[in-house]
């Protein structure tokens, strides 16, 4: 049996060029990414996302990059973490609001932190603490600077923008679903206290 002989590289778009124009198809001359090769973010995609998210972070559990921008359009509440702070437990209360809420709109995004010497230098451990002590469902990632000239790009937006760095651990900032930050909760603040879901119920409103 013969077997056709196909041409490749750019032999072979050249083809399909020509059968298109034969055919009224269209088939694009670009030529393929390379294996590996990360594909550019388009102009429309970069500007459906605010410039707050165009961040990525390395998810907890695996290590994998996270980018910001598949929240965009959510409610966010951004939250610096410890596992060995008297707040942690705080840990409960922030996964109720996030479950209680998540159908509107909400995502809590946690940010473990050394910053305090308070979190574990282990990722497994705060993996370990944050999703089988405490049960965290909403997206958790690797240990991030929150505050000081070392502070990571986010935090230190959220800082100018709200005139407030976290100066202990669960710090919370609200950011409205266009990505502008709303409004800063500091340690004391509990997921549960009336004023901040009162500002959360209103972000997600849009009002």
């Amino acid at each position: 049996m013969l077997f056709p002989i196909f041409p490749s590289g750019h032999a072979l778009r050249l083809a399909l060029l020509a059968f298109g124009l034969a055919t009224g198809l269209h088939v694009s001359a670009a030529t393929p990414p390379a294996p590996g090769a990360t594909a550019a973010v388009s102009p429309t995609a970069s500007a459906a996302c605010p410039a707050l998210l165009q961040r990525s972070f390395a998810r907890l559990q695996d290590n994998q990059p996270q980018t910001l921008c598949q929240y965009s359009g959510k409610v966010l509440l951004v939250v610096n973490t410890a596992s060995y702070c008297g707040f942690t437990s705080q840990f409960e209360g922030l996964e109720a609001l996030n479950a209680k809420y998540a159908a509107r709109g909400l995502v809590v995004l946690g940010f473990p932190s050394s910053d305090f010497k308070q979190e574990d230098a282990d990722a497994r451990k705060t993996a370990e603490v944050c999703f089988n002590t405490y049960g965290v469902k909403f997206p958790m990632f690797t240990d991030t600077r929150v505050r000081g000239s070392q502070a990571h790009p986010l935090f230190a937006d959220l800082a100018r923008a709200t005139g407030s760095q976290p100066s202990w651990n669960f710090n919370k900032y609200l950011i409205g679903r266009d990505g502008r930050p709303l409004a800063h909760f500091g340690s004391m603040t509990a997921p549960d206290n009336r004023k901040f879901v009162a500002a959360v119920e209103a972000a997600l409103a849009g009002r």
